[in-house]
């Protein structure tokens, strides 16, 4: 029985040439937002072997399922379920934990290293791996797991006999469906398939959702739906269904403890509750998470304030 649920696949190195130039066509075609937090992002991941690893041979991604969080709030009298995507709570997986499956597990054998790399685009990589498809909404969708997954890459010296470079692929039922499409409240996700999977990253919710500060103007007051991230166009999706029956429930939040943290009254003790109970931040980072926390729980609670 593994520790946790996990598919992976291998690519040999010889394609990091062809990963980067997906990403530069993309640029060159005019295809990625202009947003500064967006192209930020994109700009600081290349395609290239690390330094540590000067030998490696080959890329392994995982995808490790990840349960949709839930947890409740009360407050004037009535409890309200607020949802926590998967990526952001921590789910007590650890880096050594999961190097120790790569290494028993995949690669089998004594004498070869791995080298985690967050540095490269890991969903373009599932894809061209084979591990995942594309949605409309320019997630991946692992079978099984749908898009509630942790995306974790290696490099390694160790040479697969499988190396599973693919075409980038879209999920079938997506040519006709447009269940994403219709139900982002931002218009954030491209009308036609022929948009290589990009969607409008300056209109997506997570993009200013994760960060401090006001949000904009354009935001409907009633797009917001988690904690952090947006889940709109994945709680509807068909390459779901199986995945959202199997979420995980963080213990609740009293009325008392609700009004306070959305008051900005907290204490040490309250902060660590927080972060112990739905883990979405540590103890030693909870005083620089926290504003952004109290202000997207107040945009979740604002009929309630």
């Amino acid at each position: 029985m593994n520790e946790f649920d996990y598919k992976f696949k291998t690519i040999s190195i010889k394609h990091l040439p062809e990963l980067q130039d997906d990403i530069d066509k993309l640029r060159r075609e005019g295809k990625l937002s202009d947003n500064e937090i967006y192209l930020s992002y994109i700009n600081s991941k290349k395609f290239k072997v690390p330094e540590n690893l000067p030998n490696a041979k080959f890329l392994i991604i995982l995808a490790i399922f990840t349960k949709l969080g839930l947890t409740s709030f009360n407050l004037n009298g009535k409890k309200h379920e607020i949802m926590i995507p998967p990526q952001y709570y921590d789910d007590e997986l650890t880096y050594e934990g999961i190097k120790d499956i790569v290494m028993k597990d995949i690669i089998k054998e004594p004498g070869f290293k791995v080298e985690l790399t967050n540095k490269i685009h890991l969903k373009l990589l599932a894809v061209r791996s084979g591990l995942g498809r594309y949605g409309r909404n320019n997630i991946c969708y692992v079978d099984e797991m749908g898009s509630f997954i942790t995306l974790i890459g290696y490099f390694t010296d160790y040479e697969f006999k499988d190396d599973n470079w693919t075409e980038i692929k879209m999920m079938g039922f997506c040519k006709d469906c447009k269940i994403c499409i219709n139900n982002c409240p931002t218009n954030a996700i491209s009308t036609t398939p022929e948009e290589n999977f990009v969607i409008n990253a300056g209109r997506c919710i997570t993009l200013y959702n994760e960060i401090s500060g006001k949000f904009p103007d354009w935001i409907p007051s009633d797009a917001h739906n988690a904690l952090k991230g947006c889940m709109k166009c994945q709680l509807t999706c068909p390459g779901n269904k199986e995945a959202l029956k199997r979420p995980i429930r963080f213990d609740e939040f009293t009325e008392e403890e609700t009004k306070r943290i959305l008051e900005g009254n907290v204490d040490e003790n309250l902060l660590n509750a927080v972060s112990d109970r739905i883990k979405i931040f540590s103890h030693s980072n909870a005083g620089k998470a926290f504003p952004t926390f109290k202000r997207n729980l107040g945009v979740l609670l604002v009929k309630e304030l």
